[in-house]
């Protein structure tokens, strides 16, 4: 507990100055309320709107996880396919790297317009987004493995399969995390973009409308929802590292 503490007070201390110079330069009146709302305007539109926001952001949440989940495996099976077939690597690595030279937000309305408004553009966009930082950094981890205790397997008549799922995995498991936690950082971003360019509800919808109607304070609060959601998403795959690494710490 007083660990959790230790290291938990900055980012919070961090956070409640933050909210304290807010307020305060509302306060001194240097920006207009209809341009910076301050923090207890925001939170007054979100006790008052905390219904829509919940249907909201519970859609973007579905969307988010779905497409993580798919676009981290996507990229971890295509790290273990180069990793394993060095011909692969040379011949589709190039183009995995040109996949991400495409903005997001210019591929979303094409995506929309081929397969409509529903939820696949939004998954095929979003698996585009989280699939590569962890395909590259799963790809690094694995090629990085001891090669003295390598060339020791090798020479005790290991397969190659026992080398990959005795050493090269479990070796390549604290970068792997490390995509893991870039991508989850990218899918609820993702998911806002997808919804721009075509959805019903959503966080994205629900900052369309605020910014719409003038509604700063809305959109505020459609702001701190994404952050947060964003923040739990990172942390939950953090918690998972501190589980399956153990021997990490």
């Amino acid at each position: 507990m007083r660990t959790a503490f230790r290291a938990g007070w900055p980012p919070l201390a961090v956070v409640v100055l933050f909210i304290l110079l807010w307020e305060g330069i509302v306060r001194t009146g240097w920006i207009e309320p209809y341009l910076l709302p301050g923090p207890g305007d925001v939170l007054a539109y979100f006790v008052k709107d905390w219904r829509l926001l919940l249907d909201h952001t519970l859609s973007t949440t579905r969307i988010a996880l779905t497409g993580y989940v798919i676009g981290c495996i996507v990229g971890l099976i295509i790290a273990f396919v180069l990793h394993l077939v060095p011909l692969f690597r040379t011949a589709f690595a190039p183009l995995i790297i040109l996949s991400q030279n495409v903005p997001t937000i210019v591929l979303a309305p094409l995506l929309a317009v081929w397969f409509g408004f529903g939820w696949m553009p939004k998954i095929i966009l979003l698996t585009l987004v989280c699939f590569f930082p962890v395909a590259i950094s799963t790809l690094g981890g694995l090629s990085g493995a001891d090669r003295n205790m390598l060339g020791y397997m090798r020479m005790a008549g290991a397969s190659r399969w026992q080398q990959f799922t005795k050493l090269e995995l479990p070796w390549s498991l604290p970068a792997m995390f490390s995509g893991l936690k870039v991508a989850s950082a990218y899918s609820v971003l993702g998911a806002i973009v997808g919804e721009w360019a075509g959805a019903q509800k959503g966080l994205g919808i629900y900052l369309n409308l605020m910014q719409a109607g003038y509604r700063v304070s809305g959109m505020f609060v459609a702001v701190a929802i994404i952050a947060l959601l964003s923040l739990l998403i990172f942390w939950a795959v953090a918690l998972l590292e501190r589980v399956l690494i153990r021997w990490q710490r």
